[in-house]
C-alpha cells in the first residue's frame, strides 16, 4: 500500500490541469444562463363585484370567513361526524394522495440530474487469445486472467438550463397534483354534505307524507261513519280512500331515493352500505350566512384555479426546455479503477488506471425537429392559459349560479310559507262546509290535495336551498387558499393525513 501511497502522490500534480477544468466547468454552470421565457402569471377578466348579491348580505359580519372544516357552519353534529370519516377511508382521496405522492417522486428523479452519476462495474474474467489472430503475434495463444473494478462518473453540465428548467416543470406539476388533491378533498366533502341534505329533505317528506296519511285515516272514518249513518254517498267514502291510499303509496315511494342517499354516504366514508344505516333527521332549519368575498379572492381560494395556474406555469417552463435543445449538450466524463491479471496485485498503485475529460454534442441538422419541439411547447402553453382562464370563468360561473339561487329561493320560500297558510285555511274552510253540509267532499279532497302539494313544495324549497349552499361553498373552494400549496413538494409531507 505504501507503493500505491507513492503512486497517488506522483499523479497528484499531473491531475491539477483537470481539476482546474473542472472548476472553471464549475463556474461556468453556475453562472450559466436559463433559456426560456421567464414566467408570468396571464392576466385574467376579474369583476370587481359578484352581479347576483345585489342587495343579499350573505353574512354579517364580515369576520365570518369559511375555515377548512367548512360543514360545521351548518351546526349539523351528525354531519361533523361523517365528514371526519372522508379523510380516514374515502378512496377517492386515497387515489388522489397516491397521485400527489408519484408527482413529488417524479421532482426528485429529475433534481437528480443536478448531480453525476456514479457506477461501478466490477468483473473477473479467464480468457484466452485465439493463435490465429494476426493482430497480435506475441500474445497469441496465450491464457490470461483479468481482475476488474472500474468506477465511471459521468455529468451532463447545466450551461443552458434545460435541468433547471425540466425540474422547474416537475414542481410546478407536483404543486397542480397538490392542488387537484384539495379539489378532490373538497368535492368528497361536498358531496357528502349534499348526500346527507338530500337524505334529510326526504325525511321531512316522509314525516309530512306519513302526517298526512294520519289526517288521512281520520277523515276516512269520518266519511265512514257519516256513510253509516246516511249522511255521505259511498262515491265520497272511495274519494276518501282514493286520497289515503294514494298519499300512502308517496310516502312508500319516498323510501327509493332516501335508500340510495343512505348508499351514497356510505360510500363516501368508505363503508359498504351493507354496514352503515344513517339515521332518519328531517331537515327543518334553512342554510345559514355564506360568505362570497370579492371576485378577485376566487382566484386564490379556489384548489383547481390554482391547479390551471400551476400547469401553466409547468407548460411555460417547457418552453425552455425546449429551446435548450438548439444550444450544445455539455458532458463531463470520468472513469477509473483497478486492473490485474491477479487477485492479489488489484488493489495496489500499479493497477490504477483513470481517465478524464470534458465533451459537447452539438445538434447541427435535425430536419426542423427542434423548431417543431418549440413550437409544441409554445402551442401547449397557450392551451394551458386558455385553460386557466376558461377554469376562472367558471368559477365566476358557480358562484354567480347558486348565489343567484339562494337569493331567489329565499324569497320563494317566503311567498311559498303564504301559500302553505292559505292552503290550511282554504282546507279548513273546505271541511267546515263539508260538516255543514254546504259542499261535496269532493271540495275537501280537492283543498287537501293543494295542501299537501304546497307542502312538500315548501320542503323540496327547504332542501334546494341546502344543496345550493353547499354548492355556493364548493364554488368559493371551501376554506382552502393556494397559500397552502408546498412550495417544494418533493420535500413536504402529506396535505391530508390519513390512516392506513
Amino acid at each position: 500500500m505504501k507503493c500505491a501511497r507513492k503512486l497517488l502522490w506522483v499523479a497528484r500534480p499531473r491531475l491539477i490541469p483537470y481539476l482546474w477544468v473542472l472548476l472553471a466547468i464549475a463556474a461556468f454552470q453556475l453562472t450559466g444562463c436559463t433559456v426560456g421565457p421567464k414566467y408570468q402569471r396571464p392576466a385574467a377578466e376579474v369583476p370587481t363585484a359578484y352581479k347576483e348579491v345585489g342587495d343579499w348580505k350573505p353574512a354579517q359580519p364580515n369576520d365570518q370567513n369559511l375555515r377548512d372544516n367548512w360543514w360545521q357552519i351548518f351546526q349539523d353534529p351528525q354531519l361533523n361526524a361523517l365528514e371526519a370519516q372522508v379523510n380516514v377511508s374515502n378512496q377517492n382521496l386515497k387515489a388522489a394522495e397516491a397521485q400527489y405522492t408519484q408527482a413529488r417522486a417524479l421532482v426528485r428523479y429529475q433534481r437528480a440530474n443536478y448531480f453525476p452519476t456514479v457506477t461501478v462495474e466490477p468483473s473477473a474474467t479467464r480468457n484466452r487469445i485465439s493463435s490465429h489472430r494476426p493482430a497480435s503475434v506475441v500474445a497469441n495463444g496465450i491464457t490470461y486472467n483479468d481482475f476488474q473494478i472500474p468506477f465511471e462518473l459521468s455529468y451532463q453540465l447545466d450551461v443552458w438550463g434545460r435541468v433547471r428548467r425540466t425540474v422547474e416543470s416537475y414542481r410546478e406539476q407536483a404543486q397542480a397534483s397538490a392542488a387537484d388533491l384539495a379539489t378532490v378533498n373538497l368535492s368528497m366533502h361536498a358531496q357528502l354534505a349534499l348526500d346527507y341534505f338530500q337524505a334529510r329533505t326526504l325525511d321531512a317528506e316522509e314525516q309530512l307524507l306519513n302526517s298526512t296519511v294520519t289526517q288521512y285515516e281520520q277523515a276516512l272514518q269520518l266519511i265512514e261513519n257519516r256513510f253509516a249513518g246516511g249522511l255521505a254517498s259511498d262515491l265520497e267514502v272511495e274519494q276518501a280512500r282514493t286520497q289515503l291510499e294514494t298519499t300512502r303509496a308517496q310516502a312508500i315511494d319516498v323510501g327509493v331515493a332516501r335508500a340510495q342517499y343512505e348508499h351514497a354516504v356510505a360510500v363516501l366514508i368508505g363503508k359498504p352500505p351493507a354496514s352503515f344505516s344513517l339515521a332518519p333527521l328531517p331537515l327543518t332549519a334553512p342554510p345559514p350566512p355564506i360568505p362570497v368575498g370579492l371576485p378577485s379572492d376566487l382566484l386564490e381560494r379556489r384548489p383547481d384555479i390554482a391547479s390551471a395556474e400551476r400547469l401553466m406555469a409547468s407548460a411555460n417552463a417547457q418552453i425552455g426546455v425546449a429551446k435548450a435543445a438548439y444550444y450544445p449538450l455539455v458532458n463531463l466524463a470520468a472513469a477509473g479503477g483497478f486492473e490485474s491479471g491477479s487477485i492479489t496485485t488489484l488493489l495496489t498503485g500499479p493497477s490504477i488506471l483513470w481517465s478524464a475529460g470534458p465533451s459537447a454534442l452539438l445538434t447541427v441538422f435535425d430536419v426542423g425537429r427542434r423548431r417543431a419541439a418549440s413550437d409544441q411547447a409554445i402551442a401547449a402553453y397557450d392551451q394551458a392559459v386558455a385553460n386557466y382562464r376558461q377554469t376562472v370563468l367558471t368559477g365566476f360561473q358557480q358562484v354567480e349560479d347558486n348565489v343567484a339561487a339562494l337569493r331567489i329561493l329565499e324569497h320563494e320560500a317566503q311567498v311559498q310559507d303564504k301559500a302553505v297558510a292559505a292552503a290550511q285555511k282554504y282546507l279548513e274552510l273546505a271541511i267546515t262546509r263539508y260538516k255543514g253540509g254546504v259542499t261535496s267532499y269532493l271540495e275537501v279532497t280537492t283543498a287537501q290535495s293543494a295542501a299537501l302539494s304546497d307542502e312538500l313544495t315548501s320542503v323540496n324549497i327547504l332542501g334546494r336551498r341546502m344543496v345550493d349552499a353547499v354548492t355556493l361553498v364548493q364554488a368559493l373552494g371551501g376554506g382552502w387558499n393556494s397559500s397552502n400549496l408546498p412550495q417544494r413538494p418533493e420535500c413536504c409531507g402529506k396535505l391530508i393525513s390519513t390512516s392506513r
